[in-house]
């Protein structure tokens, strides 16, 4: 495992750290190109009362600001919880070229169900278009969550 995905999952991580102190779900997430983080982004689905605020939507958001752009091939997402359907739709239209992951929701007892951003993927029929990296500082990232119950 390259140690730069620990290095970017711990900026991740401070990230998640701030959406918990804010009173929200504790799921951080940034977009990294090259070397450099552009964006940032952290659940703020309570403190904003919008449903779609989760983590990635919201680096995603931040990176368009920042690169001018809506189309984010050649950048990585970090986000220290799998993302829900909606954002890994927004993931793939986004045109993110690598997706890595912290934690995930125990196999079947997620909200979603047996839903994993793989399964999007291959009934999307992307199986190309984004590379998933899975299994960097689960724990951290899993304990980050103890005890918030359900995923908005």
């Amino acid at each position: 495992m390259p140690q730069d995905h620990e290095y970017f999952m711990r900026i991740a991580l401070e990230e998640a750290a701030r959406g918990k102190a804010e009173g929200n779900m504790a799921v951080g997430s940034i977009i990294v190109q090259g070397e450099t983080v552009v964006a940032r982004g952290r659940n703020l689905v309570r403190t904003t009362c919008d449903p779609t605020a989760h983590a990635e939507t919201v680096a995603l958001r931040e990176a368009g600001t920042a690169l001018q752009r809506a189309n984010f091939s050649g950048c990585t997402l970090y986000t220290t919880f799998e993302p829900c359907p909606m954002c890994c739709g927004a993931l793939l239209e986004g045109g993110i070229t690598t997706l890595v992951m912290g934690a995930r929701p125990v196999s079947g007892a997620g909200r979603w169900g047996d839903y994993t951003v793989e399964r999007l993927i291959d009934l999307a029929k992307r199986g190309g278009a984004i590379e998933v990296v899975t299994g960097i500082l689960t724990q951290e990232c899993a304990d980050i969550r103890q005890g918030e119950g359900r995923v908005p």
